[in-house]
């Protein structure tokens, strides 16, 4: 009987990069989540007038990564 692999999180510890790809994703989805949130409060700035939403998105993207490369 072969016994199961144990998990934390759902993190299966079994195959190399698991737990690194799982990092990664998180990070991702961490400033992709931010970027949304920043769009959207320029959307509201520009009085939630539709029609922007690329430039918003890329404006976000501008003031995140400079943020965070200071």
């Amino acid at each position: 009987m072969a016994s199961k692999a144990k998990t934390i999180d759902g993190t299966d510890f079994t195959r190399p990069g698991t737990a690194a790809e799982e990092g990664e994703r998180l990070l991702h989805s961490t400033s992709e989540q931010e970027i949304r949130d920043r769009a959207y409060e320029i959307y509201l700035q520009r009085g939630a007038q539709s029609g922007c939403a690329v430039d918003d998105w890329l404006q976000a993207e501008r003031e995140l990564t400079t943020k965070s490369s200071s």
